[in-house]
């Protein structure tokens, strides 16, 4: 199948104007405002405050060094004379030892007799990806047994994985779950993964293995629809969001082959990817619907793992993402001239990683931008030191992007 015609997809950029240190101080003072008893963003979002956390220390993460992360945000010590305790006390806080997981936040003073939320996969992730963030995954207080155990048991039947104990089945949570096992070292792998040397024992080797891999990976390619892309459930609609949690999910499992073995193969999938480009630049999560910010990120890192972010005009999506901009206050909104928020300030950071835009920024302004990496959400450098691995498709010419040649790469001509 050819590549899509584009008529400026290799454009190089427009740089700038970018709005570093409001960015920054944006991220900063979220904390604070979020906290504060008058606080209706803070109220509405208390739930999920993990991932609050999670994504503004990601964002924060490829601003800044991760010395200077932890010193602005509190990271692993409080900050000066600051009452409010550290991230990382405050994570520990959150687990759920009724569960065995995370929950999104917790209620009444962490330092004597926290009350968790319930544990759930999207928390427990967001937690995972928090504390190695802060080299903290051998911390003496994380019970990997109890949380390898938890994420086992949300597996059902079919090989899909529930969220919690209430049991609703999504597809994010096949990507939470793998990704969670592969952050704690304790990811089964498929036998073609280990027949083909990538590292680890597969499932019929391990007898210790903790979920069926072979059905998690069955099930996802389930998910998969006639126009390429995946749903949340089997025979639902396609939507970007669903399609990363999916490839994300088959990377991590070095089982990106089985698109080619399901209709449509790998380019049906990119197709319906790169169609969701608006006239604005921005990317739409499905057909009919706005360009947001936040598919920056679920589409460009789908086209990341599958080598094929030439297939939309990234030039005009780095624009799109620079007019979200809120250049009084910081942050990044959904789209232009609305208000700024922090899933959308670090999504839309990943993007301009994704593009190479951030390095390029950084080039004018002679200072280096950490990257993202596309599967596990965290900076390369980080998921370097950890050794995670996952798979990625190499593009047409056979070349693999810098950030991605620590992974496992298959050849696109065996995708295509």
């Amino acid at each position: 199948m050819a590549t899509p015609d584009h008529e400026d997809a290799t454009t190089e950029p427009v740089i700038g104007p970018f709005y570093d240190a409001l960015h920054t101080n944006y991220i900063v003072a979220l904390g604070d405002k979020l906290d504060s008893p008058s606080s209706y963003e803070g109220a509405v979002t208390e739930h999920l405050r993990m991932s609050g956390v999670y994504w503004s220390l990601g964002g924060l993460s490829l601003l800044r060094d991760a010395n200077e992360v932890d010193k602005l945000m509190g990271l692993t010590s409080s900050i000066g004379e600051s009452n409010r305790p550290s991230i990382l006390d405050w994570v520990f806080a959150c687990y759920d030892a009724r569960t065995g997981g995370f929950g999104g936040n917790c209620s009444g003073p962490i330092d004597s007799s926290p009350c968790p939320h319930d544990g759930h996969l999207l928390y427990t992730l967001s937690a995972l990806q928090i504390l190695a963030m802060a080299d903290a995954l051998d911390d003496e207080r994380l019970d990997k047994d109890a949380i390898v155990k938890f994420v086992a048991s949300l597996q059902n039947a079919d090989g899909s994985f529930s969220g919690d104990e209430w049991g609703e089945v999504d597809t994010r949570f096949s990507y939470c779950a793998l990704s969670c096992l592969a952050l704690l070292g304790r990811l089964p792998l498929p036998k073609w993964a280990t027949n083909n040397n990538a590292e680890g024992k597969s499932e019929e080797e391990d007898e210790d293995a903790v979920i069926d891999i072979h059905k998690a990976v069955n099930y996802i390619i389930s998910c998969r629809n006639f126009d390429g892309g995946f749903g949340c459930v089997p025979g639902a609609e396609s939507h970007a969001g669903q399609v990363f949690c999916c490839i994300g999910a088959l990377s991590i499992a070095h089982s990106l082959h089985l698109l080619d073995e399901s209709s449509g193969g790998s380019d049906l999938l990119a197709w319906w990817l790169a169609e969701r480009q608006c006239d604005s630049g921005g990317l739409n999560g499905r057909p009919e619907k706005q360009a947001d910010v936040c598919y920056s990120w679920w589409i460009l890192s789908a086209l990341s793992i599958m080598g094929r972010v030439s297939w939309i005009n990234t030039s005009k999506l780095g624009q799109f993402i620079l007019n979200c901009q809120d250049d009084d206050d910081g942050g990044i909104a959904d789209r232009p001239q609305d208000m700024p928020d922090v899933y959308h300030t670090f999504f839309g950071l990943c993007g301009l990683s994704l593009i190479g835009h951030l390095e390029k920024i950084g080039d004018k302004e002679e200072r280096k931008y950490p990257e993202v990496d596309p599967v596990f959400a965290l900076p390369t450098h980080l998921v370097q030191r950890l050794g995670l691995r996952a798979q990625v498709v190499s593009n047409c010419g056979g070349n693999v992007e810098d950030r991605l040649k620590t992974h496992s790469i298959l050849s696109s001509s065996t995708t295509s």
